[in-house]
């Protein structure tokens, strides 16, 4: 079952103080996304429709996507399919026949996600059955793989693709299998394709109890939020800037490494984020409970993330938005986007 198309552009322009930037047309290039509807997956999808691709939108049910991918300004052909299923998985690249794949599918971000079977199939074998769906099949066709920051665990300095991993947490573990399982097929069989480690992403879309959909929905309530120190620094990334990396590493991926960090080189504290965002929703400095909750074991410490190989495939593009802009824009999406399930 294939589903109409879904959504159209709205031609709305960039959210202000935001830095533009926009990778070689896709026009009429077939590509297919998977996890279409999660909160990288539907950025990923706007930006790639915003280019003039040909899209086919792996989604597990339609009738939720449509609305979603409307609000989006995606377009699309939407279909349904179990990511689970590896019959279904080849059975879809085999029909949509894409030049280019970006798995953005994924188990174990959310806390309640612990079951260790799910998430190996999601984030380890999903990617073996892709890579057997796009062996043998045109030169062109290439796998985008999202891996993630986790995969790194506890190893510190400043997190080149070639620091040895040290995942301590299930998600860490299991994604780390499928960015080895892509790199083996790569240089076993020749498959076009990488893998883009993805550090803090943060933007509209995020599900509810992360960092900044809690901060924004502060504005509709009065109590105290309850927060850690926030002395721990990430590399605060805004979703847009991590849809443009991903569609800028698919136009290189033939002769990019196997592994490249997409981040900004940057950090931040966790409390210089929070303060920023509360200073954007208007929120006084007072609720802000920092020190209310423990910090957690599994936290990361490390340097700077090295970006230098992302700057090398891209041209020289690194995200350059900062956390106030990426603040600001995502109330923008969240005040200009139809209600459903959109805002914060």
């Amino acid at each position: 079952m294939v589903e109409g198309r879904a959504g159209a552009p709205s031609g709305e322009p960039a959210p202000r103080r935001v830095a533009a930037v926009v990778s070689a047309p896709w026009s009429d290039r077939r590509v297919l996304v998977l996890g279409a509807t999660g909160f990288i997956g539907r950025w990923v999808a706007r930006a790639l429709t915003a280019r003039g691709a040909d899209l086919d939108l792996g989604v597990r049910d339609p009738a939720i996507a449509r609305p979603l991918m409307a609000a989006y300004s995606v377009q699309g052909r939407l279909h349904p399919v179990d990511l689970g299923d590896a019959a279904a998985v080849r059975g879809l690249v085999t029909r949509t026949r894409p030049a280019v794949v970006f798995n953005l599918a994924g188990y174990g971000v959310d806390p309640r996600e612990r079951d260790e079977g799910t998430a190996y199939a999601l984030n380890r074998d999903l990617v073996s059955h892709l890579c057997d769906a796009l062996i043998g099949a045109a030169d062109e066709s290439c796998l985008v793989h999202a891996g993630s920051a986790l995969e790194y665990g506890h190893a510190r300095g400043d997190l080149s693709e070639d620091t040895a991993p040290a995942p301590d947490t299930l998600y860490g573990m299991s994604k780390l299998a499928g960015t080895r399982e892509l790199t083996r097929r790569r240089a076993a069989d020749g498959l076009v394709g990488l893998t883009a480690r993805l550090f803090m992403v943060y933007g509209a879309g995020e599900r509810p109890g992360r960092l900044l959909p809690t901060v924004l929905r502060a504005r509709h309530h009065d109590e105290r939020i309850a927060l850690t120190e926030g002395l721990q620094r990430r590399d605060f990334t805004w979703v847009g800037d991590v849809a443009e990396g991903l569609v800028r590493l698919a136009d290189a991926a033939r002769e990019a490494p196997p592994v490249v960090n997409l981040a900004t080189g940057r950090l931040h504290s966790v409390r210089h984020f929070v303060e920023t965002a509360a200073s954007v929703a208007g929120l006084a400095p007072g609720r802000l409970g920092f020190g209310d909750l423990p910090g957690r074991a599994e936290e990361m410490a490390h340097d700077p993330v090295n970006v230098q190989r992302l700057r090398t495939a891209t041209g020289g593009w690194v995200p350059s938005t900062d956390p106030a802009a990426g603040i600001r824009a995502t109330l923008e999406f969240h005040e200009s986007a139809p209600d459903v399930g959109v805002s914060p």
